[in-house]
């Protein structure tokens, strides 16, 4: 005969507390999976400011003529096959391909020259340390001799600004009183205070009084030189 014995009751453990204390030990609770919550939709970053939209892209691409050869392409291939590509993938976008030149034997990174030439605001164009010229500012309307603004005048502004606005060509007296006083002006001056204006103006120009040129016998001219900035936006300032 066999004899089974019964079977034992497991009777809870004890676990010792850190205060040396005893306490039973219960089973671990089994953890309940949360339910499963619907993901929120990522927010949409946008590339550009608000109040903003964005119109296409420029991407620039350095590429020395060397290069190209090395790289067995003609640059005209190479814009003609972007150009393809970018028609190819949004029909609807309009391309425009500008070519940057520099002198022959010029340093630095192909695409640093391509940035510069074509004015990439995020250059920082480098500063003349001997000669930081003089700054026209017809927007506005003053007159920077290196780190100084010149005293003008508004009549003298208006005088500069005036013969400035038609680079390379003759501006005869005539054409200066007419366009800077009215016909019933009680001031209106004649020819020879024409020279006595040019003559104070030249004179808080100070080294750069050169730029406006007398033209014997029919008024006066202003080149551009490459210590001389003129800075404009949008439409002409002229007052006509």
């Amino acid at each position: 005969m066999t004899i089974t014995a019964p079977p034992r009751t497991r009777r809870p453990s004890l676990e010792t507390r850190v205060d040396g204390s005893s306490a039973l030990a219960r089973a671990p609770k089994r953890a309940v999976a949360p339910a499963a919550r619907t993901a929120a939709p990522a927010p949409q970053i946008r590339p550009v400011p608000d109040g903003t939209e964005a119109r296409g892209f420029v991407l620039y691409v350095g590429l020395g003529e060397d290069a190209a050869a090395s790289d067995h392409i003609e640059l005209a291939r190479l814009v003609g096959e972007l150009r393809a590509l970018t028609t190819r993938l949004a029909p609807s976008a309009e391309t425009h391909a500008a070519v940057a030149l520099a002198p022959a034997g010029a340093g630095g990174r192909d695409v640093d020259v391509v940035r510069r030439a074509l004015q990439d605001p995020a250059v920082q164009q480098p500063v003349a340390e001997s000669d930081p010229g003089i700054v026209i500012d017809l927007t506005r309307k003053r007159v920077a001799i290196g780190d100084e603004i010149a005293a003008l005048t508004y009549r003298e502004f208006e005088l500069l600004q005036h013969i400035v606005l038609r680079e390379g060509s003759t501006v005869g007296r005539c054409a200066i009183i007419d366009a800077l006083w009215d016909a019933d002006d009680e001031n209106r001056p004649n020819e020879r205070t024409i020279d006595v204006h040019v003559r104070r103006l030249r004179s808080k120009l100070g080294d750069y009084a050169g730029i406006i040129r007398t033209v014997r016998g029919a008024g006066y001219r202003f080149d551009r030189h490459a210590d001389v900035t003129v800075l404009a936006t949008g439409p002409s300032p002229d007052r006509f």
